[in-house]
């Protein structure tokens, strides 16, 4: 199956080859400030998966493991499309709200669930962590 995911502007996309390994809510702090709402979506694929396209503006932060986490966000609109972890090399998350595919997924794991909004409910999701997953 193949997908793209873009920025508002259409400027930054990401064109993708099969399934995600994994879906994933994430409701840590930076992750609220990097989306602007109050958690995060990401779809992860093998690198190989991706054709990436267009300019990008990255943003590099630490994590609370001590990995780094790379944002790639499109430098005219500011859309977040994809990013990168130290913990999972070779792996990309994008955005799921940027594939604009309401069938897309659901989240089979939430994490850093002890930063979650007291009203968000995932019950699609079928593993949750207080903090980030083990392994």
């Amino acid at each position: 199956m193949s997908r793209r995911a873009q920025c508002s502007c259409g400027a930054l996309s990401v064109e993708i080859e099969g399934e995600p390994a994994g879906v994933v809510a994430c409701h840590c702090i930076a992750c609220q400030r990097r989306t602007g709402s109050v958690f995060g979506v990401g779809a992860y694929y093998a690198r190989d998966q991706l054709a990436l396209s267009g300019p990008s503006t990255q943003y590099t932060r630490p994590t609370d493991a001590g990995h780094s986490f790379t944002t790639h966000f499109c430098p005219t609109c500011g859309t977040s499309l994809y990013w990168h972890s130290g913990k999972n090399p070779g792996m990309i998350g994008v955005a799921v709200g940027a594939l604009a595919d309401p069938h897309f997924p659901a989240p089979v794991r939430s994490v850093w669930e002890q930063a979650k909004h007291d009203w968000v409910e995932l019950d699609a999701a079928q593993a949750h962590f207080p903090q980030g997953r083990v392994g």
